[in-house]
Protein backbone atom coordinates (compact mmCIF):
# COMPACT_ATOMS: atom_id res chain seq x y z
CA UNK A 1 0.00 0.00 0.00
CA UNK A 2 2.59 2.47 0.13
CA UNK A 3 2.19 3.83 -3.58
CA UNK A 4 -1.43 4.30 -2.68
CA UNK A 5 -0.11 6.79 -0.08
CA UNK A 6 1.05 9.55 -2.29
CA UNK A 7 -2.23 9.15 -4.93
CA UNK A 8 -5.39 7.76 -4.06
CA UNK A 9 -8.43 9.39 -3.20
CA UNK A 10 -11.81 8.61 -1.14
CA UNK A 11 -15.00 8.07 -2.04
CA UNK A 12 -15.79 10.22 1.21
CA UNK A 13 -15.17 13.43 -0.20
CA UNK A 14 -14.67 15.48 3.32
CA UNK A 15 -11.83 13.15 3.50
CA UNK A 16 -9.47 14.40 0.53
CA UNK A 17 -7.86 16.93 1.37
CA UNK A 18 -8.64 16.48 5.27
CA UNK A 19 -6.00 18.21 7.60
CA UNK A 20 -6.05 14.96 9.75
CA UNK A 21 -8.42 12.11 8.32
CA UNK A 22 -7.56 11.60 4.98
CA UNK A 23 -7.94 7.76 3.46
CA UNK A 24 -3.97 7.49 4.37
CA UNK A 25 -4.93 7.50 8.11
CA UNK A 26 -7.91 5.34 8.88
CA UNK A 27 -6.99 5.79 12.89
CA UNK A 28 -8.92 3.75 15.21
CA UNK A 29 -11.05 5.19 18.20
CA UNK A 30 -14.20 4.05 20.86
CA UNK A 31 -17.29 6.24 20.26
CA UNK A 32 -20.69 6.34 21.20
CA UNK A 33 -23.80 7.75 18.72
CA UNK A 34 -27.30 7.76 19.78
CA UNK A 35 -27.65 4.83 22.29
CA UNK A 36 -24.27 5.82 24.38
CA UNK A 37 -23.28 1.82 23.18
CA UNK A 38 -19.63 2.31 22.86
CA UNK A 39 -18.07 0.85 19.86
CA UNK A 40 -14.94 1.28 17.85
CA UNK A 41 -14.71 2.87 14.71
CA UNK A 42 -12.26 4.52 12.24
CA UNK A 43 -11.61 8.25 11.75
CA UNK A 44 -12.39 8.89 7.60
CA UNK A 45 -12.78 12.90 7.13
CA UNK A 46 -15.40 14.34 9.00
CA UNK A 47 -17.14 10.80 9.45
CA UNK A 48 -16.66 7.41 11.14
CA UNK A 49 -16.83 4.31 10.03
CA UNK A 50 -19.04 2.18 12.91
CA UNK A 51 -16.86 -1.41 12.87
CA UNK A 52 -19.81 -3.18 14.32
CA UNK A 53 -22.09 -2.01 11.59
CA UNK A 54 -19.56 -2.89 8.80
CA UNK A 55 -18.86 -6.38 10.32
CA UNK A 56 -22.48 -6.94 9.93
CA UNK A 57 -22.50 -6.24 5.81
CA UNK A 58 -20.87 -9.67 5.33
CA UNK A 59 -17.57 -7.21 3.42
CA UNK A 60 -15.00 -8.79 5.50
CA UNK A 61 -13.90 -11.74 6.04
CA UNK A 62 -10.39 -13.88 7.63
CA UNK A 63 -8.14 -11.90 9.54
CA UNK A 64 -9.43 -8.52 9.00
CA UNK A 65 -12.45 -10.42 10.44
CA UNK A 66 -10.87 -11.43 13.25
CA UNK A 67 -9.71 -7.87 14.00
CA UNK A 68 -12.84 -5.98 13.85
CA UNK A 69 -14.52 -8.92 15.98
CA UNK A 70 -11.56 -7.80 18.58
CA UNK A 71 -13.29 -5.00 19.06
CA UNK A 72 -16.28 -5.58 19.99
CA UNK A 73 -16.14 -5.34 23.43
CA UNK A 74 -15.63 -1.59 23.44
CA UNK A 75 -12.28 -0.80 23.88
CA UNK A 76 -9.20 -1.97 21.65
CA UNK A 77 -7.63 -4.42 24.24
CA UNK A 78 -7.90 -7.49 22.51
CA UNK A 79 -7.48 -5.98 19.43
CA UNK A 80 -4.29 -4.58 19.99
CA UNK A 81 -3.27 -8.18 21.70
CA UNK A 82 -3.94 -9.53 17.89
CA UNK A 83 -0.58 -7.48 16.73
CA UNK A 84 0.84 -6.47 13.19
CA UNK A 85 -0.77 -8.83 10.82
CA UNK A 86 -4.25 -8.46 12.03
CA UNK A 87 -3.84 -4.33 12.20
CA UNK A 88 -2.35 -4.82 8.46
CA UNK A 89 -5.35 -7.48 7.58
CA UNK A 90 -7.92 -4.78 8.62
CA UNK A 91 -6.22 -1.31 7.17
CA UNK A 92 -5.90 -3.03 3.66
CA UNK A 93 -9.50 -4.22 3.77
CA UNK A 94 -10.52 -0.88 5.31
CA UNK A 95 -8.89 0.99 2.28
CA UNK A 96 -10.31 -1.49 -0.12
CA UNK A 97 -14.12 -0.40 0.74
CA UNK A 98 -13.02 3.50 1.34
CA UNK A 99 -10.77 3.99 -1.94
CA UNK A 100 -12.67 6.41 -4.76
CA UNK A 101 -14.20 3.76 -7.17
CA UNK A 102 -14.51 0.99 -4.38
CA UNK A 103 -17.22 -1.52 -5.54
CA UNK A 104 -19.62 -1.76 -2.26
CA UNK A 105 -19.97 2.32 -1.54
CA UNK A 106 -23.82 2.34 -0.92
CA UNK A 107 -23.36 -0.72 1.28
CA UNK A 108 -20.41 0.85 3.42
CA UNK A 109 -21.70 4.13 3.33
CA UNK A 110 -25.01 3.30 5.66
CA UNK A 111 -21.72 2.48 8.17
CA UNK A 112 -20.83 5.97 8.20
CA UNK A 113 -22.18 8.22 11.56
CA UNK A 114 -21.33 12.26 11.42
CA UNK A 115 -18.35 12.65 13.58
CA UNK A 116 -19.48 15.91 15.13
CA UNK A 117 -22.72 13.90 16.48
CA UNK A 118 -20.67 11.44 18.44
CA UNK A 119 -18.75 11.19 21.55
CA UNK A 120 -15.20 9.85 21.71
CA UNK A 121 -14.02 7.82 24.90
CA UNK A 122 -11.00 6.69 25.67
CA UNK A 123 -9.50 3.81 22.84
CA UNK A 124 -8.36 1.23 25.62
CA UNK A 125 -8.60 -0.36 29.15
CA UNK A 126 -5.95 1.87 30.72
CA UNK A 127 -4.60 -0.64 33.10
CA UNK A 128 -0.69 1.20 33.80
CA UNK A 129 0.78 4.54 32.67
CA UNK A 130 4.69 4.97 32.47
CA UNK A 131 5.76 8.85 31.78
CA UNK A 132 9.08 9.14 30.12
CA UNK A 133 11.59 12.17 29.60
CA UNK A 134 13.02 11.04 26.42
CA UNK A 135 12.58 15.10 24.92
CA UNK A 136 16.46 16.16 25.88
CA UNK A 137 15.94 19.85 24.67
CA UNK A 138 13.10 20.08 27.70
CA UNK A 139 15.09 18.45 30.32
CA UNK A 140 17.55 20.57 29.30
CA UNK A 141 16.00 23.90 29.61
CA UNK A 142 14.19 22.96 33.00
CA UNK A 143 17.82 21.63 34.52
CA UNK A 144 18.89 25.39 33.56
CA UNK A 145 16.37 26.44 35.77
CA UNK A 146 17.44 24.60 38.89
CA UNK A 147 20.61 23.65 37.89
CA UNK A 148 22.27 25.85 36.26
CA UNK A 149 25.71 24.30 35.89
CA UNK A 150 24.21 20.78 35.84
CA UNK A 151 21.08 20.85 33.83
CA UNK A 152 21.64 17.18 32.96
CA UNK A 153 22.16 14.63 35.78
CA UNK A 154 24.58 11.83 34.13
CA UNK A 155 21.95 8.66 34.05
CA UNK A 156 19.93 11.02 30.97
CA UNK A 157 22.51 9.93 28.33
CA UNK A 158 22.13 6.48 29.40
CA UNK A 159 18.94 5.89 30.60
CA UNK A 160 15.25 6.44 29.01
CA UNK A 161 13.89 7.75 32.16
CA UNK A 162 10.55 7.45 33.82
CA UNK A 163 7.96 7.44 36.32
CA UNK A 164 4.69 5.24 36.98
CA UNK A 165 1.99 7.48 36.64
CA UNK A 166 -1.55 7.06 37.13
CA UNK A 167 -4.15 5.30 34.98
CA UNK A 168 -6.91 5.89 36.64
CA UNK A 169 -6.93 9.85 36.12
CA UNK A 170 -6.40 9.74 32.28
CA UNK A 171 -9.46 11.26 30.07
CA UNK A 172 -10.13 12.05 26.07
CA UNK A 173 -9.31 15.15 25.09
CA UNK A 174 -12.19 17.89 25.99
CA UNK A 175 -12.87 16.43 29.79
CA UNK A 176 -12.72 19.89 31.59
CA UNK A 177 -9.28 19.98 34.00
CA UNK A 178 -10.19 21.14 37.44
CA UNK A 179 -7.52 23.02 39.15
CA UNK A 180 -6.11 20.88 41.41
CA UNK A 181 -5.05 21.24 45.33
CA UNK A 182 -2.15 20.38 46.82
CA UNK A 183 0.41 20.93 49.70
CA UNK A 184 3.12 24.18 48.40
CA UNK A 185 6.09 25.86 50.09
CA UNK A 186 5.38 29.46 50.19
CA UNK A 187 8.45 31.81 49.40
CA UNK A 188 10.40 32.36 52.19
CA UNK A 189 8.21 30.06 54.41
CA UNK A 190 9.90 26.67 56.30
CA UNK A 191 5.79 25.05 56.41
CA UNK A 192 3.79 24.30 53.24
CA UNK A 193 0.28 25.32 52.90
CA UNK A 194 -2.73 23.40 51.32
CA UNK A 195 -4.93 25.03 48.29
CA UNK A 196 -5.43 25.21 45.00
CA UNK A 197 -2.11 25.22 42.44
CA UNK A 198 -1.03 28.75 41.34
CA UNK A 199 1.37 27.33 39.05
CA UNK A 200 -0.94 25.03 36.24
CA UNK A 201 0.84 24.12 33.38
CA UNK A 202 0.51 22.10 30.16
CA UNK A 203 3.16 19.48 28.61
CA UNK A 204 3.14 18.74 24.94
CA UNK A 205 3.79 14.93 24.80
CA UNK A 206 2.95 12.00 22.51
CA UNK A 207 1.36 8.79 24.46
CA UNK A 208 2.39 5.29 22.86
CA UNK A 209 0.16 2.48 23.21
CA UNK A 210 1.55 -0.76 23.91
CA UNK A 211 0.00 -3.43 21.57
CA UNK A 212 1.07 -7.47 22.45
CA UNK A 213 2.24 -7.60 25.83
CA UNK A 214 4.86 -9.51 27.10
CA UNK A 215 5.41 -12.18 29.83
CA UNK A 216 6.69 -11.55 33.47
CA UNK A 217 10.76 -11.82 33.15
CA UNK A 218 10.58 -11.47 29.44
CA UNK A 219 12.62 -9.04 27.79
CA UNK A 220 11.22 -7.69 24.81
CA UNK A 221 14.50 -7.10 22.80
CA UNK A 222 14.91 -4.17 20.91
CA UNK A 223 14.79 -5.93 17.48
CA UNK A 224 11.21 -6.57 18.50
CA UNK A 225 10.13 -3.64 20.22
CA UNK A 226 8.05 -2.04 17.36
CA UNK A 227 6.44 -4.91 16.68
CA UNK A 228 4.66 -4.36 20.64
CA UNK A 229 3.44 -0.92 19.65
CA UNK A 230 -0.07 -0.14 18.11
CA UNK A 231 0.13 3.22 17.54
CA UNK A 232 0.21 6.95 19.25
CA UNK A 233 -1.66 9.72 20.18
CA UNK A 234 -1.21 12.88 21.67
CA UNK A 235 -0.68 13.72 25.16
CA UNK A 236 -1.14 16.14 27.73
CA UNK A 237 0.21 15.49 30.89
CA UNK A 238 -0.79 18.41 33.38
CA UNK A 239 1.19 19.49 35.99
CA UNK A 240 0.97 21.19 39.04
CA UNK A 241 4.43 23.33 39.39
CA UNK A 242 4.34 24.50 42.82
CA UNK A 243 3.13 20.96 44.06
CA UNK A 244 5.95 19.62 42.03
CA UNK A 245 8.56 21.51 43.40
CA UNK A 246 7.65 20.73 46.86
CA UNK A 247 6.81 17.04 46.76
CA UNK A 248 9.49 15.47 43.89
CA UNK A 249 12.08 15.08 45.87
CA UNK A 250 12.98 12.28 46.55
CA UNK A 251 11.09 9.86 44.62
CA UNK A 252 9.74 12.53 42.36
CA UNK A 253 5.91 13.59 40.63
CA UNK A 254 3.32 12.13 42.76
CA UNK A 255 0.10 14.48 42.98
CA UNK A 256 1.56 17.50 40.91
CA UNK A 257 0.90 15.08 37.89
CA UNK A 258 -1.83 12.54 38.74
CA UNK A 259 -4.79 14.68 39.00
CA UNK A 260 -5.60 14.41 35.19
CA UNK A 261 -3.89 13.50 31.66
CA UNK A 262 -5.74 14.41 28.59
CA UNK A 263 -5.06 12.28 25.62
CA UNK A 264 -6.41 12.68 21.50
CA UNK A 265 -9.18 9.65 21.49
CA UNK A 266 -7.68 8.00 18.09
CA UNK A 267 -5.01 5.71 17.70
CA UNK A 268 -2.75 6.80 14.93
CA UNK A 269 -1.57 3.04 14.17
CA UNK A 270 2.41 2.59 13.30
CA UNK A 271 1.83 1.44 9.48
CA UNK A 272 0.26 4.90 8.70
CA UNK A 273 3.13 6.81 10.37
CA UNK A 274 5.40 4.45 8.04
CA UNK A 275 6.01 7.39 5.26
CA UNK A 276 6.80 9.32 8.58
CA UNK A 277 9.84 7.31 10.12
CA UNK A 278 13.21 8.80 9.95
CA UNK A 279 16.79 7.93 11.45
CA UNK A 280 16.91 8.60 14.76
CA UNK A 281 19.33 12.15 14.70
CA UNK A 282 22.92 10.89 15.52
CA UNK A 283 24.39 11.89 18.99
CA UNK A 284 26.15 14.96 19.31
CA UNK A 285 29.81 14.01 19.56
CA UNK A 286 31.09 13.42 22.92
CA UNK A 287 27.58 11.49 23.73
CA UNK A 288 27.65 8.15 24.54
CA UNK A 289 26.40 5.26 22.51
CA UNK A 290 23.26 3.44 23.82
CA UNK A 291 24.26 0.26 25.48
CA UNK A 292 24.06 -3.02 23.52
CA UNK A 293 20.15 -4.02 24.62
CA UNK A 294 18.49 -0.33 23.56
CA UNK A 295 21.08 -0.47 20.13
CA UNK A 296 19.72 -1.68 17.32
CA UNK A 297 21.17 -0.36 13.74
CA UNK A 298 17.77 -0.87 12.25
CA UNK A 299 15.73 1.25 14.95
CA UNK A 300 18.80 3.91 14.65
CA UNK A 301 17.91 3.97 10.50
CA UNK A 302 14.22 3.74 11.08
CA UNK A 303 13.38 4.23 14.65
CA UNK A 304 11.83 8.60 15.08
CA UNK A 305 9.37 10.05 13.46
CA UNK A 306 8.76 13.34 11.80
CA UNK A 307 6.08 14.68 13.49
CA UNK A 308 5.23 17.88 13.77
CA UNK A 309 3.56 19.01 17.50
CA UNK A 310 1.50 22.38 18.34
CA UNK A 311 0.61 24.19 21.72
CA UNK A 312 -2.22 26.68 21.23
CA UNK A 313 -4.25 28.59 23.58
CA UNK A 314 -7.48 30.04 24.05
CA UNK A 315 -8.56 32.49 27.19
CA UNK A 316 -11.83 33.61 28.67
CA UNK A 317 -11.71 36.95 27.51
CA UNK A 318 -10.57 35.73 23.93
CA UNK A 319 -13.30 33.69 23.68
CA UNK A 320 -16.07 36.62 24.50
CA UNK A 321 -13.91 39.04 21.84
CA UNK A 322 -13.97 36.07 19.36
CA UNK A 323 -10.45 35.94 18.89
CA UNK A 324 -8.95 32.51 17.89
CA UNK A 325 -6.89 30.34 19.89
CA UNK A 326 -2.70 31.67 19.72
CA UNK A 327 -0.35 29.45 19.05
CA UNK A 328 2.24 28.92 22.20
CA UNK A 329 4.48 26.15 20.21
CA UNK A 330 5.95 24.49 17.19
CA UNK A 331 7.94 21.53 17.78
CA UNK A 332 8.47 18.19 16.57
CA UNK A 333 9.22 14.64 17.95
CA UNK A 334 12.63 14.46 16.38
CA UNK A 335 13.53 16.02 19.77
CA UNK A 336 13.40 12.85 20.92
CA UNK A 337 16.91 11.43 22.11
CA UNK A 338 15.58 8.19 22.55
CA UNK A 339 13.25 5.88 20.22
CA UNK A 340 9.47 4.47 21.16
CA UNK A 341 11.29 1.05 20.56
CA UNK A 342 14.22 2.17 23.52
CA UNK A 343 11.58 2.98 25.40
CA UNK A 344 9.78 -0.10 25.26
CA UNK A 345 12.61 -2.43 25.77
CA UNK A 346 14.26 -0.65 28.55
CA UNK A 347 10.72 -1.03 30.15
CA UNK A 348 11.06 -4.56 30.47
CA UNK A 349 14.61 -5.14 30.71
CA UNK A 350 14.05 -5.74 34.33
CA UNK A 351 11.32 -8.45 33.65
CA UNK A 352 8.59 -6.39 33.72
CA UNK A 353 5.23 -7.18 32.57
CA UNK A 354 3.30 -5.30 30.11
CA UNK A 355 -0.10 -5.24 28.79
CA UNK A 356 -1.91 -4.36 26.09
CA UNK A 357 -3.46 -1.18 26.27
CA UNK A 358 -0.61 -0.15 28.77
CA UNK A 359 0.42 3.61 27.57
CA UNK A 360 3.76 5.66 27.51
CA UNK A 361 3.99 9.34 27.94
CA UNK A 362 6.94 11.19 25.91
CA UNK A 363 7.89 13.38 28.15
CA UNK A 364 7.90 16.75 26.83
CA UNK A 365 8.76 17.52 23.91
CA UNK A 366 10.52 21.01 23.22
CA UNK A 367 12.82 21.87 20.33
CA UNK A 368 16.32 24.11 20.93
CA UNK A 369 14.75 27.79 20.34
CA UNK A 370 12.48 29.77 21.73
CA UNK A 371 8.91 28.96 19.57
CA UNK A 372 9.97 25.47 20.15
CA UNK A 373 9.33 24.88 24.46
CA UNK A 374 6.53 22.59 25.45
CA UNK A 375 5.82 23.88 28.56
CA UNK A 376 4.67 27.45 30.10
CA UNK A 377 7.63 26.63 32.59
CA UNK A 378 10.06 26.64 29.99
CA UNK A 379 8.48 30.00 27.85
CA UNK A 380 8.41 32.19 31.04
CA UNK A 381 11.44 30.99 32.29
CA UNK A 382 9.65 29.91 35.73
CA UNK A 383 7.67 32.46 35.65
CA UNK A 384 9.82 35.37 34.91
CA UNK A 385 9.01 36.33 31.92
CA UNK A 386 5.22 36.39 30.82
CA UNK A 387 3.81 35.66 27.80
CA UNK A 388 1.86 38.40 26.01
CA UNK A 389 -1.26 37.05 24.16
CA UNK A 390 -3.49 38.56 21.22
CA UNK A 391 -6.21 39.60 23.78
CA UNK A 392 -3.30 41.95 26.16
CA UNK A 393 -3.40 39.59 28.47
CA UNK A 394 -0.38 38.15 30.13
CA UNK A 395 0.21 34.54 31.19
CA UNK A 396 2.58 32.84 33.23
CA UNK A 397 0.93 30.11 34.01
CA UNK A 398 -2.79 28.95 33.16
CA UNK A 399 -5.60 30.64 35.15
CA UNK A 400 -8.96 29.21 34.86
CA UNK A 401 -11.49 29.55 32.09
CA UNK A 402 -7.37 28.77 29.95
CA UNK A 403 -8.39 26.30 27.15
CA UNK A 404 -4.98 24.42 25.84
CA UNK A 405 -5.13 22.61 22.17
CA UNK A 406 -2.58 20.22 21.09
CA UNK A 407 -2.25 19.61 17.30
CA UNK A 408 0.06 16.90 15.35
CA UNK A 409 0.76 16.41 11.84
CA UNK A 410 2.56 14.14 10.11
CA UNK A 411 3.95 16.35 6.28
CA UNK A 412 6.42 14.98 3.90
CA UNK A 413 6.58 16.21 0.27
CA UNK A 414 5.00 13.94 -2.50
CA UNK A 415 2.97 12.30 0.55
CA UNK A 416 -0.65 12.82 1.62
CA UNK A 417 -0.30 14.24 5.42
CA UNK A 418 -2.12 13.15 8.11
CA UNK A 419 -3.00 14.38 11.97
CA UNK A 420 -4.08 13.00 15.29
CA UNK A 421 -6.85 14.95 15.76
CA UNK A 422 -7.47 17.21 18.68
CA UNK A 423 -5.83 17.40 22.17
CA UNK A 424 -7.71 19.68 24.61
CA UNK A 425 -9.03 20.73 27.92
CA UNK A 426 -10.14 23.69 29.69
CA UNK A 427 -9.16 24.80 32.99
CA UNK A 428 -11.86 25.16 35.44
CA UNK A 429 -11.82 26.45 39.12
CA UNK A 430 -10.69 23.94 42.34
CA UNK A 431 -13.44 22.45 44.09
Amino acid sequence: MSGQTTIQRSWVEAANGHADFPLQNLPLGIFSHGDDQKRAGVAIGDSILDLRALRSTGLVAGEALQAIEATQSGVLNAFFELGLVARVALREVLHSLLVEGAQHRQVVEECLVNAADCVMHLPARINDYTDFYVGIEHAKNVGKLFRPDNPLLPNYKYVPIGYHGRASTIRPSGVDVQRPNGQTLPAGESTPVLGPTARLDYELEIGVWVGKGNQLGELVSISEASDHIAGLCLLNDWSARDVQAWEYQPLGPFLSKSFITTISPWVVTMEALEPFRRPQPKRPDGDPQPLTYLLSEIDQAHGAFDIELEVLIQTERMRSEGLSPQRLTLSNTLSMYWTVAQMLTHHTVNGCQLQAGDLFGSGTLSGAEPGQYGSLLEITEGGKKPVVLSSGEERRFLEDGDEIFLRARCVRPGMVSIGFGECRGKIVKAC
